[in-house]
């Protein structure tokens, strides 16, 4: 655990000086308090809080911004560290390699969790100065959205991990982060459509449904996010879905974790039979 502690505050300090860190919070900051500037602009016709607004403005934009910073960050962890020499010189040291991934994940988190916090805090500060006092409610669907945010981050560096321990070449492991990327940011949602449209009942059942959704972690969060608030699905057009969800929001906030264990058990057990 000590190995582990020292691991992921280097990654920290090293994160903290990255310039490219800083320019992601305040991108991330930036994008934050245009969405919420202007998400309130369709409450006054469509009746919505812009609260509602603003949650499935952000939910939206991370689906698509936060696992694409969380791949290219995490890409090159252990390819990387291979093909400059760094690694072999860590583990010389009395550390494991399941130490190393582990304190580097942990380091990547809280990195990008700071950068979430701090991005996304700074729209709900203006969301709290422009809307006022608000119900405890109000907040919770917030809090709940920038919570998912920090749980899909900790997702997509376990999937970089894991693309980073089955290559030795870094830029092929960029490759597959940005496959990764395309694959359950655009990909997955515009197949499972046309598969639904192509099929117009016949084979594909609610159940089957509901399990191909948690085949995509950003399906999941969306999902978290879009249903578990009844003003937030409709105005994000999921009231509908939400009715032929099976699943609570316990199991989808579970489901969601598995996909942070399951490959980043996968990226230790990788790089563990690796040869230096």
């Amino acid at each position: 655990m000590n190995a582990v502690a020292i691991i992921a505050g280097k990654e920290v300090r090293d994160g903290l000086r990255n310039r490219w860190v800083i320019a992601m919070t305040l991108l991330m900051a930036a994008l934050a308090l245009t969405q919420t500037l202007i998400g309130s602009a369709p409450t006054g016709t469509v009746g919505v809080s812009a609260r509602s607004a603003t949650i499935v403005s952000l939910s939206s934009l991370t689906i698509f911004l936060v696992p694409l910073i969380a791949l290219l960050i995490s890409h090159d962890a252990i390819a990387g560290e291979l093909e400059r020499g760094t690694m072999p010189l860590l583990l010389s040291y009395p550390v494991s390699r399941s130490a190393v991934v582990a304190g580097k994940f942990v380091g990547a988190t809280m990195i990008l969790s700071i950068a979430t916090v701090v991005g996304y805090g700074a729209g709900g500060v203006a969301l709290a100065l422009g809307t006022g006092a608000a119900e405890p409610s109000a907040w919770a669907a917030f809090g709940a959205m920038m919570g998912t945010s920090i749980v899909l981050v900790m997702v997509f560096i376990a999937l970089g991990y894991a693309a980073s321990a089955c290559v030795r070449d870094p830029r092929t492991a960029g490759g597959i982060a940005i496959g990764l990327w395309l694959l359950f940011a655009l990909i997955y949602d515009m197949a499972l459509l046309g598969l639904l449209v192509a099929d117009q009942g016949r084979l594909v059942t609610v159940g089957l449904l509901n399990v191909l959704l948690l085949a995509n972690p950003t399906d999941v969060y969306r999902l978290l996010n879009f249903t578990g608030f009844s003003d937030v699905s409709q105005f994000a057009g999921m009231a509908c879905l939400a009715q032929q969800v099976r699943f609570g929001a316990p199991v989808l906030a579970a489901v969601l974790g598995a996909w942070v264990v399951i490959p980043l058990t996968a990226s230790i057990l990788l790089f563990k039979r690796r040869e230096l």
